[in-house]
C-alpha cells in the first residue's frame, strides 16, 4: 500500500491507519455475518459518500465466503504456549565473508489450541536484548494475571 503511486501525498502514519481501520470494518462484518444494509447503514455513519459505500459492498460481497472460510479456520481461543526450546547460534561471517561475531537465539514455541489441537511451532529469531525484553514483557504480564487473580 505504501508504494502505491496514488498514495503517495498521503502521510504513511495516516495510510497505515486507514488500512487497519477498513481490515477491522471487514473482519467485524465477516465475524457478526452482517449484510450488506448492515454495512452500509455503518459506513454511512462514518460519512462515507454513497459512491464508495457501494464499491466496498461489492468488493466485500464478492469476498465474502473467502473470508468467512478465512475466520472460520482461525478457531475461537487464542493459542496456548506449552513448550519452549532454544538453541544460541554464533553468526562468525556473514554473506558478504565480513566477521560479524554476532550471538543470536533461536526460540522455538510449541503451541496448541483447545479448539482444534495442535498447531505448527511458531520459530523465530532474536538477538540478547530483544529476549532479554521478551522475558521482562513475559515477567511483568505474569505478575498483572497474579495480581488480577487475587482481587
Amino acid at each position: 500500500i505504501l508504494d502505491d503511486p496514488d498514495l503517495k501525498d498521503i502521510d504513511p502514519t495516516v495510510l497505515k491507519h486507514c488500512h487497519a481501520a477498513a481490515a477491522m470494518c471487514i473482519l467485524e462484518a465477516g465475524k457478526q455475518k452482517a449484510d450488506i444494509s448492515a454495512i452500509s447503514t455503518c459506513l454511512e455513519d462514518c460519512k462515507l459518500d454513497k459512491e464508495r459505500i457501494e464499491q466496498f459492498c461489492t468488493e466485500y460481497q464478492k469476498n465474502k465466503d473467502a473470508l468467512e472460510i478465512l475466520l472460520g479456520s482461525i478457531g475461537r481461543s487464542p493459542l496456548h504456549i506449552t513448550d519452549v526450546s532454544w538453541r544460541l547460534d554464533y553468526q562468525i561471517k556473514n554473506n558478504q565473508l565480513h566477521k560479524t561475531y554476532q550471538p543470536s537465539y533461536l526460540v522455538t514455541l510449541n503451541v496448541e489450541n483447545s479448539d482444534s489441537g495442535s498447531h505448527p511451532d511458531v520459530s523465530f529469531s532474536c538477538t540478547m536484548e530483544q529476549l532479554q525484553d521478551l522475558v521482562g514483557k513475559l515477567k511483568d504480564a505474569a505478575k498483572s494475571l497474579e495480581r488480577a487473580s487475587q482481587m
